[in-house]
């Protein structure tokens, strides 16, 4: 019985990961078919698909999974999807902004209002938990594409406003309206980039209880496995 439990653990937990790593491939394809479909196919092109492209690859998207959803844009030229915002409160009244890229909107705000309501939670108008956060373009490197002090000078260089430095990896932090500008900069120097996204970035974090910290935890797990959402930022500390 040992061995079975243990085994049932195990796969559990291999169900979870190739669960999320489908939802991320189906996520970051769903964002190169936009890109293409809005501009360029070629990623030399367009920034906004070579960046998806790029963090399909440090995802360790299969190839043929990039070229499909690059084709499908124009196979799906009568479909348009659209960015929508939806804001909200969850546990501890924690402000949370959360991004879809959606071809159904009346399905997407059902499907996210629920969810807030199952967990406690409730949607609220627009700029009622976005004045939380600022908005900011974030680029991210992994460490072993360049040394500290050259994505130092690098990112100083390319306009940037900030770098940061992480166990694992770079943070560049750029005006929202500037970070495709400064990304071309930095491509000179850098073929990998782990994203290149807008993010809300909470001016203050808040410290949750463990009760509510699993809460979240649940919380998020459900909102980011609705395909059509593509990101969820929150103003606590996890």
């Amino acid at each position: 019985m040992a061995g079975h439990s243990h085994w049932a653990g195990i796969k559990h937990k291999k169900g979870k990961a190739d669960k999320q790593r489908a939802a991320i491939f189906s996520k970051l394809s769903r964002e190169i078919t936009v890109a293409a479909k809005l501009g360029d196919k070629n990623p030399d092109m367009n920034s906004r698909l070579r960046s998806a492209i790029q963090a399909a690859r440090s995802a360790n998207m299969p190839k043929d999974n990039i070229e499909r959803a690059i084709d499908k844009s124009s196979i799906a030229s009568d479909s348009n999807f659209e960015n929508i915002r939806y804001e909200g409160f969850g546990p501890a009244k924690t402000a949370i902004v959360v991004i879809t890229l959606t071809d159904n909107k009346n399905r997407t705000a059902s499907n996210i209002r629920t969810i807030f309501q199952k967990h406690g939670g409730g949607l609220g108008t627009q700029g009622s938990a976005s004045h939380n956060f600022l908005q900011q373009g974030i680029i991210k490197v992994n460490k072993n594409e360049i040394n500290e002090e050259k994505i130092f000078e690098l990112a100083t260089y390319a306009g940037a406003n900030d770098c940061i430095f992480h166990d694992d990896y770079y943070e560049i932090h750029t005006n929202k309206d500037e970070i495709y500008d400064v990304k071309n900069i930095m491509e000179k120097e850098i073929s990998n980039f782990i994203s290149t996204e807008i993010e809300w970035i909470p001016l203050n974090k808040i410290k949750l209880s463990q009760e509510d910290k699993e809460k979240m935890e649940k919380f998020l797990e459900i909102l980011e496995e609705d395909d059509d959402v593509q990101n969820v930022f929150i103003n606590a500390i996890l």
